[in-house]
């Protein structure tokens, strides 16, 4: 991205197309991409993302990214970098990406204070948007995930049209309802859209740390909204994915409906929360 290739800039605006999708506040407020009007920004995104998220591009992302080199920080350092990344879904709020992280945290911590590893994934689960001010364009960082390697389902943003341009609909291997995977093979084995989920989930996969395979799941699913807001991709499903899902389903009521103006006291949060990762992650971690 041009921005985080300007050295002299303070700030990479970032917008993130994902805040478009039907929120489940109220269901007479559903939004329908393919019929009401939405930021061209936002469509530009969706469109790049559905024509070139490939599998050979995925893997290639992954290649690249999963070499963990561009070095050694702290989750309290990441945090502090993400805020010279605004999301400006929202034309009329301007603030810093580790308020929502805190308010995240935050809403978990008033109804799950006795689980520290929930309120930690709150705070970091979306850190791996790191790689926007590393380099990788928006539509390779954020928004809604989907599986590659097999036909897109309908209920993803913009719907299948929107996948129109991408060559894996023209590869018998990928274009089919399973394309190259196998009956209930589980989300385990399936290989995602690249991302910050993805990129964060790797991340924690390559380092030490002591969080519950329910909170690996949470980041690493936590934008496939097809499938915990639409039940798309059940027959790539299995038992623990069944199980799983409804810790995904109740991280997203603090994902989603924490975002508002009312900001956290981050520096007296910090000490809080800095004792979370103390207690479940590195000190430095490979990035």
């Amino acid at each position: 991205m041009a921005a985080a290739q300007t050295a002299h800039l303070t700030k990479l605006v970032l917008q993130d197309p994902s805040e478009y999708r039907p929120e489940h506040r109220d269901a007479n407020a559903f939004r329908d991409f393919r019929i009401h009007n939405v930021p061209e920004r936002v469509v530009k995104t969706y469109d790049l993302m559905h024509t070139n998220q490939t599998v050979d591009f995925v893997r290639e992302r992954m290649a690249y990214w999963l070499r963990f080199d561009h070095g050694e920080y702290s989750i309290m350092e990441i945090l502090d970098k993400l805020n010279e990344l605004v999301d400006e879904s929202d034309p009329d709020i301007d603030l810093p990406n580790s308020y929502h992280a805190y308010q995240t945290a935050e809403g978990i911590r008033r109804h799950h204070p006795d689980k520290p590893w929930f309120q930690l994934t709150g705070l970091i689960h979306d850190i791996g948007k790191i790689i926007s001010l590393w380099g990788e364009p928006q539509w390779a960082a954020v928004g809604d995930t989907f599986v590659v390697g097999c036909a897109p389902e309908p209920s993803i943003v913009f719907g299948v049209e929107s996948f129109s341009k991408n060559p894996d609909l023209q590869n018998p291997k990928y274009n089919t309802k399973l394309g190259m995977y196998t009956q209930n093979c589980g989300l385990d084995n399936v290989l995602m859209s690249w991302g910050h989920d993805e990129y964060m989930y790797r991340v924690l996969k390559a380092n030490k740390h002591s969080l519950p395979e329910e909170a690996l799941y949470m980041i690493r699913f936590h934008s496939f909204y097809p499938y915990h807001s639409c039940g798309s991709y059940s027959h790539l499903t299995n038992d623990k994915d069944q199980q799983m899902i409804p810790w995904i389903k109740e991280f997203n009521k603090f994902d989603l409906y924490t975002k508002t103006g009312d900001l956290p006291d981050v520096d007296e949060l910090r000490p809080y929360y800095q004792s979370l990762v103390n207690q479940y992650l590195p000190a430095r971690i490979k990035w």
